[in-house]
């Protein structure tokens, strides 16, 4: 066993392994949406695919991906990953999100023995399918891009120019693909030269020990914070608005109960997978359990595997937290993760009301724009997600215009976008008075208008539209969004989740919902 003091020091050596394998990403990516959006994520693995450590990037890809390591890990097998592999796959049966965020993973050898894994996952703005950015709004998972199983992009320290070829000739923009492939390539290679520079400077056994005590002293932790919550079943229920295919509200509920240092959470009673593209794998639900009960705990301790182990869930196949393959995911990841937040946290906030603030926004609101560039000659597909008011706090306001929960994206910058893209910004602004009144206000939303240079095909998968996000201890609820195309002076209203046909000068206009309050107004 380490020293307390020694185990400090790996817990910042571990995530900064992860954090360096960011920076390499980010600096050396191809496309705007990872580039200055930075949606994507690094960690780091034991050798039995437990997560050690991960940087501060988006909650709904670091507590899905130690499923994706273990799905590899069972694909090839305890011997089928050699020095120099680079696995890769985006299948969201197999620990995958949805089809646009690709993983890599490396494993790392010292001494002739697997000492770990490193691994990224990154929101690709196209990966094929029946709409330009691959998140339609589809009825099955076949057509929403291309699903990639487990698979050996580079073996022996060689790449496989089959798989190269094959992935590329399935997307509209390649060299954009390749262009971010090649960054994700890239910060494995440094994540890996990291880990053995500590296996260098402190030896393996110690570094080996290191990562076994971060997993002990995580779920220490975890269970001291479930030990401090009073005992009982705690129940809360929300909805989605519809699933884009005709169907809603769909309930999402959830019990959890409380019984010494162990918690069971419980999604029975949440509504049938549906026909739509909202439906979230099991590994989305995962993440949504350990980022909410991550968030209570509040201390700087490790965010990793050992989180969990105190935690049991029970999400039931064919629902809407546990679809069966080929159900449509594309929104699953995106906007169902931040229902299961939404409802994770009611019920949190009847055991520690003094920790748990309302609902924020409670959507990405999800904006995918493609199709041919005429003034530079080339296809194009543009990804992004707006943020929203924050939920007020037990003891302030909740924050305003920004991402919250299972996102932690930034907004792309006006001039990223009017360069790389046949868009024009023409106002993006704080939507006033769009937060929930109480002792303490909900955040504000955004309004976010653009304007197309170009024809193109529009996607929008939105939620809490004519289901506001809710206030706790008496507070108001947020404001909901809003969805406007604006063609020729005239403001067409658009549902929550739509594809359409935009001409050149339509202007989408997209303002998102405000955070719940808190407390009961003056």
């Amino acid at each position: 066993m380490l020293d307390p003091v020694r185990l400090e020091v790996f817990k910042h050596l571990f995530a900064s392994v992860a954090e360096e394998m960011g920076v390499a990403l980010r600096r050396s990516s191809y496309s705007p949406n990872i580039k200055e959006r930075r949606d994507f994520s690094c960690a780091l693995f034991d050798a039995r695919g437990q997560m050690i450590a991960q940087a501060a990037h988006i909650p709904v890809h670091l507590g899905a991906m130690p499923c994706s390591v273990q799905a590899a890990l069972a694909h090839f097998g305890e011997d089928g990953c050699a020095p120099g592999d680079l696995l890769l796959l985006n299948d969201p049966f197999q620990g995958g999100t949805h089809l646009p965020d690709i993983t890599l993973i490396a494993p790392i050898f010292a001494g002739g023995e697997r000492l770990g894994f490193v691994a990224n996952r990154a929101h690709h703005a196209d990966i094929g399918g029946i709409s330009p950015g691959s998140m339609p709004l589809s009825t099955e998972l076949f057509q929403e891009g291309l699903i990639i199983p487990p698979l050996k992009l580079v073996e022996g320290g060689r790449l496989q120019p089959g798989v190269w070829a094959l992935l590329l000739a399935n997307v509209r923009t390649p060299q954009e693909r390749a262009g971010d492939l090649r960054a994700q390539m890239a910060a494995n290679r440094k994540g890996e030269a990291r880990l053995l520079e500590l296996v260098g400077r402190y030896g393996q056994e110690e570094v080996t020990a290191a990562m076994a005590g971060l997993l002990d002293y995580a779920e220490h932790m975890t269970r001291r914070l479930i030990a401090a919550l009073p005992d009982g079943v705690y129940r809360a229920s929300d909805v989605m608005d519809e699933d884009g295919q005709g169907s809603g509200p769909l309930t999402l509920a959830v019990t959890i109960t409380i019984r010494g240092d162990e918690a069971l959470v419980d999604f029975s009673g949440t509504a049938p997978q549906c026909r739509g593209s909202i439906n979230a794998t099991e590994a989305i639900t995962l993440s949504a359990v350990y980022y909410a009960f991550r968030c209570l705990i509040g201390l700087d301790i490790p965010s990793n595997s050992g989180c969990l182990r105190p935690i049991r869930v029970d999400a039931p196949p064919g629902t809407l937290v546990n679809a069966r393959r080929p159900a449509a995911v594309a929104g699953g990841n995106v906007e169902t993760s931040q229902r299961i937040t939404d409802v994770l946290l009611a019920a949190l906030a009847q055991a520690a009301p003094e920790r748990v603030p309302a609902a924020s926004q409670g959507t990405m609101n999800n904006l995918t724009i493609g199709g041919w560039d005429e003034a530079r000659a080339r296809p194009f597909a543009y990804y992004e997600t707006i943020g929203g008011g924050m939920g007020a706090r037990p003891d302030r306001d909740g924050a305003s215009a920004i991402h919250t929960h299972m996102t932690n994206t930034l907004n792309t910058p006006v001039e990223a976008l009017e360069y790389a893209y046949p868009l024009l910004l023409r106002r993006y602004a704080i939507r006033g008075s769009s937060g929930g009144g109480g002792r303490y206000r909900g955040g504000d939303g955004i309004v976010r208008e653009m304007e197309l240079t170009a024809p193109a095909r529009v996607t929008l998968l939105s939620d809490r539209r004519p289901h506001p996000p809710y206030g706790l201890a008496g507070g108001e609820p947020g404001q909901t969004g809003r969805n406007l195309l604006i063609r020729a002076g005239e403001a067409i209203e658009l549902p929550g989740k739509v594809s359409l046909e935009a001409e050149a000068g339509d202007i989408l206009r997209i303002e998102t919902p405000g955070g719940g309050g808190w407390g009961a107004p003056a």
